[in-house]
C-alpha cells in the first residue's frame, strides 16, 4: 500500500517529535557553550526567547513538562547568567523569567547553529525545493494545530 501525503507527513512528524531526535538536536544547538545550557535547559531558554518574559507555569505547557521541572531547569540558567527574573507588572505576586544580555547572545548563537545544520541538511536539494520546502512547512506550520 503507498503511502499518501498525509501519512508521509505523519510519520516524518512522528520521528521529528521523537525524544531521541529532540535531545540529538538539542545537544548539538548547545555543544560547548556552557554546562548550564544542555539537552534538559535548552526548551526553557529556547521558551522564554520565543515568547517573550513568561512565567514558571505559562513555560511549563509550551515545554511540555511539569512547572516544577520548568522551575528547576530554569533556576539553572538565572544562576548561569541567561535568565532573569523580573515583578510581572500586571500583578506583583508573580514572578516572570526574561532572557539576559547573555541569554541573547547564547540564543543568536543556537539559531545561527540551527539555521547552519538545517543548511547543511538541504544543501543538496535544488534552489528551488528548498524554497518550495521552507514555504509549505511554513504555511503547515501557521495553519496552527490539527
Amino acid at each position: 500500500m503507498d503511502a499518501t501525503p498525509a501519512t508521509a507527513v505523519a510519520d516524518a512528524l512522528g520521528t521529528v517529535l521523537q525524544r531521541g531526535f529532540r535531545n540529538k538536536l538539542y545537544a548539538e544547538l548547545t555543544r560547548a557553550l556552557d554546562e548550564s545550557l544542555d539537552v534538559s535547559t535548552y526548551p526553557v531558554i529556547s521558551a522564554v526567547a520565543r515568547y517573550g518574559p513568561s512565567s514558571a507555569g505559562a513555560l511549563a505547557s509550551e515545554v511540555g513538562v511539569d512547572r516544577s521541572v520548568v522551575s528547576r531547569r530554569a533556576g539553572r540558567l538565572v544562576q548561569a547568567g541567561y535568565l532573569r527574573t523580573v515583578t510581572d507588572g500586571s500583578d506583583a505576586r508573580f514572578v516572570l523569567l526574561e532572557l539576559t544580555p547573555k541569554g541573547h547572545e547564547a540564543v543568536t548563537i543556537m539559531r545561527e547553529r540551527l539555521s547552519e545544520a538545517i543548511a547543511r541538511r538541504l544543501g543538496d536539494w535544488p534552489e528551488a525545493s528548498q524554497e518550495a520546502f521552507a514555504q509549505l512547512l511554513t504555511c503547515f506550520v501557521q495553519d496552527g494545530p490539527l
